[in-house]
């Protein structure tokens, strides 16, 4: 029903903005990912919009991308996966980090995310597999193979970030064996 918000940022109190569009105000919850990219208060935003109309409340959800808005609106189709933890997920990874997460099955990097708990996790993954554009293979980046998979659950599991995983992954030969691998990216990371 409302698709689209053009008008001028009035108020910004996370995850709430207050966007006027010639003389109505609207209402949006956003992700952190789109509140750290908004402009300065008194200037033009333009925000795609999700309408959630629920018993109690319309609630309008603004994001600055499709993809964004895309994942949002695949998430919430999710049994038990509300706007709310929808907007956590959001803001807690990018959607290129979600995708790779899909791809690679991994719930550990969702579980970093406030309220989402391991069966949480376990059911996105289940119910993204294939609906995220990373299943194509169309992240850069994003693991190909079991080992590569392995080794990067490894670093994860050793208390590595997914920063200091990613970085290390990129110091292992392609179609190095998981021993290897692990063995080359601690190596990497002790240097660093």
């Amino acid at each position: 029903m409302i698709g689209r918000l053009s008008g001028i940022l009035i108020e910004k109190n996370p995850p709430q903005l207050l966007v006027d569009c010639n003389g109505v105000a609207y209402e949006v919850d956003v992700p952190m990912s789109t509140f750290y990219n908004l402009p300065g208060t008194g200037e033009k935003v333009v925000l795609l919009t999700h309408l959630a109309v629920r018993e109690d409340a319309h609630l309008l959800y603004g994001f600055g991308s499709s993809e964004e808005r895309n994942v949002f609106k695949q998430l919430i189709k999710i049994s038990g996966i509300g706007a709310r933890t929808a907007l956590s997920v959001l803001s807690g990874m990018s959607v290129a980090d979600l995708s790779q997460a899909v791809t690679l099955q991994e719930a550990g990097r969702l579980t970093k995310i406030p309220g989402i708990g391991k069966k949480t996790a376990e059911r996105l993954l289940l119910e993204l597999k294939g609906k995220l554009g990373a299943d194509l293979g169309s992240v850069p980046g994003a693991a190909h193979n079991d080992a590569t998979s392995d080794i990067l659950n490894a670093l994860l599991a050793l208390g590595y970030s997914d920063k200091e995983a990613a970085l290390a992954l990129k110091q292992v030969p392609a179609g190095s064996s998981v021993s290897d691998g692990i063995k080359l990216a601690l190596k990497a990371l002790s240097k660093g």
